[in-house]
């Protein structure tokens, strides 16, 4: 099992979907939202991913169809 600490950066219409819910729904990954912001027009979260690596790059690939910045960050 991997742990991939991540910053997901909305804007749009990705900003009311329910994406983290979503990835932890179809990709066998387990969320751990670490912070979190939220302005009128923009968000961003960082959150651990822990799973099997191709899982976790499923999950990323899947934020990013969906228009939204995946950054990884250092544990």
């Amino acid at each position: 099992m991997a742990r991939t600490a991540v910053r997901l950066t909305f804007t749009g219409n990705a900003l009311n979907d329910p994406v983290i819910y979503q990835i932890g729904k179809d990709y066998r990954v387990v969320t751990n939202i670490r912070r979190a912001d939220r302005a009128e027009d923009s968000g961003w979260v960082e959150l651990d991913l822990d799973g099997e690596p191709g899982e976790i790059d499923g999950a990323l690939e899947y934020c990013k169809g969906r228009g939204i910045t995946v950054e990884k960050l250092p544990h």
